[in-house]
């Protein structure tokens, strides 16, 4: 850049910004652009940031990336969950495959930090402005325009930005308006998940199991801190369909893993059924853009993966953090934007890709959505890939 045409600062390119969606992307992406001096408006349709039944991992190359945004969060985050130092996979009986020390934070400098969803939230959150996060908001469309991007909700409420970010999730509206690609596809399983507070012999403090059947059953256990247990449960099912009944949803669980060794049975036991969470899994094809003019997508939005490697949240917080990057460098919004796709694009396929492979879907190497090599490089080792996803670093760190 000349020194005629200085690179504009972020709040040149965007003063007015909106984020569809309040989950963890949305929030992470609005606390980074408000520390540029951006004005960002978080946009969500529920009535209230309630508790989600649902624990998540944390892993080195998430925690920089937020660390880069605020390092105070990544504190706040270790004080309220657990850092994992013992893994045990299980075979369905009880009896212990394997046990493996958990030595990401002595390798890439931060831990395995598994913590309630809502509790992450709640984090986020707190460092917004209450008046930043609008609720009941549930957009419905948007048209670009000489100003910028005019945002529809279904209250009749129109909102005037500069950019649009879509961080709406899997079935992402923003999404739909932009890549026009249908609905998400079904993995084939349908997946079961509570968190509960709740002690056992067999559930050590900071330690968590896996325990995995011969027939596509699995089912996980995690210390997600402050007393609180997470546990999910997955299993083959040909069809989507979810009960509807809080009781009959429990009976199922407890049918599907009758026989499994304990703490099964016991958890699912005591917990209460209105707590418990079935969804079936879905996930989407790579794609090889997400923007278009003043619109971009984020997270799920964008990248949406089967949850076999944890790492759902963990590229929304890279993804938060490259584009307040981009933003930060480039001399037009559509630039930044483009620079976005170069830094996320490669990345978020081949974890897509290997989430797909080690969640038994396989992609069609041959697909259009994918660049050359992503396959090839999606089936690197176990310990090269660990390699290649913990150390990423975000550009300045």
């Amino acid at each position: 850049m000349s020194e005629n045409n200085p690179t504009q600062s972020p709040v040149a390119l965007a003063s007015r910004v909106a984020i569809i969606g309040a989950g963890l992307g949305g929030l992470t992406l609005a606390l980074a652009l408000r520390k540029q001096g951006i004005e960002t408006q978080v946009y969500e349709k529920a009535r209230e940031l309630r508790a989600v039944g649902a624990g998540l991992t944390l892993f080195p190359n998430g925690l920089n990336s937020l660390r880069a945004i605020d390092a105070g969060i990544v504190e706040s985050l270790k004080s309220a969950g657990s850092q994992t130092r013992m893994l045990n996979l299980k075979k369905s009986t009880g009896e212990i495959i394997m046990q493996s020390p958990i030595t990401l934070l002595a390798k890439y400098g931060q831990p395995m930090l598994n913590i309630r969803w809502s509790r992450l939230q709640e984090i986020l959150a707190a460092g917004l402005p209450k008046e930043a996060i609008h609720l009941n908001s549930r957009c419905i469309g948007y048209q670009e325009n000489d100003q910028g991007v005019e945002v529809d909700f279904e209250d009749g409420k129109k909102v005037q930005a500069d950019l649009l970010i879509g961080a709406d999730g899997i079935n992402s509206v923003v999404r739909q308006m932009l890549i026009k690609d249908g609905s998400p596809r079904y993995s084939g399983r349908l997946s079961w998940r509570a968190v509960v507070k709740y002690n056992h012999e067999l559930l050590g403090s900071d330690e968590s199991i896996f325990m995995l059947g011969n027939d596509g059953k699995a089912f996980t256990l995690i210390d997600v801190g402050d007393g609180y247990i997470f546990w999910s449960a997955g299993a083959l099912s040909a069809d989507a369909n979810c009960l509807q009944n809080a009781v009959e949803v429990k009976s199922r669980v407890l049918e599907v893993f009758a026989g499994w060794g304990e703490p099964v049975q016991a958890i699912v036991a005591a917990t209460d059924a209105n707590e418990i969470v079935e969804r079936p899994i879905y996930d989407r094809p790579p794609l090889e853009s997400w923007s278009q003019g003043r619109v971009t997508l984020l997270g799920d939005a964008a990248h949406p993966v089967v949850p076999v490697l944890g790492q759902g949240a963990n590229m929304a917080f890279e993804d938060a953090w490259e584009l307040q990057e981009c933003l930060s460098h480039a001399d037009s919004i559509e630039t930044a934007l483009a620079s976005y796709e170069k830094s996320r694009i490669h990345r978020t396929q081949v974890i897509q890709a290997r989430s797909a492979f080690q969640g038994a879907r396989s992609y069609d190497a041959d697909s259009e959505t994918f660049l050359r090599g992503v396959a090839e490089q999606a089936q690197m080792s176990q310990s090269e890939f660990e390699d290649w996803l913990y150390s990423y670093k975000s550009t300045s760190l």
